[in-house]
């Protein structure tokens, strides 16, 4: 039997592995739970991510197989404590002979440019950018988190469309058709009933408000379009901060990627970020191929394996 590597990208939606061989061929594809690491909760992400493998071995009868690498691509391991916490609770597992981790937009940034320059957006359940130099030097801009940050990211819009649906009811701004939409896709009564719902609701349920926003937008509702053009300002300022702290100049040639929920091809939100894109960042080259981070986790397992 060849060797197996396992790349799994987990977010605060979903989390996705893939099994190859040696050669990267795919042998199985399989999507679990959220597995985002929250502070102090490194263990209830590796129980996730430890199902989501044993799932994906069994879809292809592998369960009898030992992978070699499993590199885990997530969401929440920025800060070293929590990366350290979740390698610790994935060894304890025993899920494979070699175990990595890495950021989620890392491994997103593998499979966008390889080893070469460029800057890649994400925008999900929460947001980031992350880039790297021509010279090799990186940085972010960027994710930190629900209570923090998030910008432009679908949790973040549900927060913010909470917050116009109250103003709204209060007086303090006119009517919306985010009301009525918001109250549906939360399934509550009144606007009274939004803030258990709220209390109790994690970012990935929040983010489910932001395709509502975005169909009230298309709808043409003054106020849900105004929440997507604030949302495409604070992605384009994302992209614009490391152009300029990786390579000087918004205008000189840089290689753009963008990924994540929100920023699904053809989607609203994309495409006024590709149009703003053009004069806040006017070197911006923007791929048109999908980005995907389990195929970025399997490359970075797969070159610890011929390692």
């Amino acid at each position: 039997m060849s060797a197996i590597v396992i790349g799994i990208d987990g977010g605060g939606t979903k989390t996705r592995a893939i099994v190859a061989d040696a050669e990267g061929k795919w042998i199985a594809d399989v999507v679990g739970p959220a597995s985002a690491v929250r502070p102090g909760k490194a263990d209830h992400s590796a129980d996730v991510i430890a199902q989501t493998v044993q799932d994906a071995l069994a879809s292809c009868e592998m369960t009898h197989v030992r992978p070699r690498v499993l590199c885990v691509g997530v969401a929440g391991v920025g800060r070293e404590p929590e990366r350290e916490a979740l390698w610790q609770a994935l060894l304890a597992r025993d899920l494979a002979d070699d175990v990595v981790i890495h950021a989620d937009f890392a491994v997103a940034l593998d499979d966008a440019f390889g080893d070469g320059p460029g800057i890649l957006l994400i925008s999900g359940t929460g947001s980031v950018a992350f880039g790297r130099a021509p010279g090799g030097a990186s940085a972010r801009a960027g994710g930190w988190g629900p209570v923090m940050g998030d910008e432009g990211s679908g949790g973040w819009i549900g927060r913010r469309a909470l917050g116009v649906v109250c103003a709204a009811a209060d007086g303090r701004e006119p009517p919306t058709a985010l009301t009525g939409a918001v109250l549906t896709a939360a399934q509550v009564n009144d606007v009274q009933g939004l803030v258990e719902w709220a209390g109790n609701a994690p970012p990935a349920q929040l983010a489910t408000l932001a395709p509502v926003v975005m169909s009230v937008a298309d709808a043409g509702d003054l106020r849900a379009n105004s929440l997507v053009t604030l949302a495409v300002e604070e992605l384009v300022l994302h992209v614009r901060a490391l152009a300029l702290a990786l390579f000087v100049d918004e205008r000189a040639a840089i290689p753009v990627a963008v990924t994540g929920g929100m920023l699904t091809k053809g989607t609203t939100l994309r495409k006024r970020l590709e149009h703003r894109m053009r004069s806040a960042v006017p070197g911006a080259q923007l791929q048109a191929g999908d980005v995907d981070p389990a195929r970025g986790a399997v490359r970075g397992a797969l070159r610890i394996l011929g390692a």
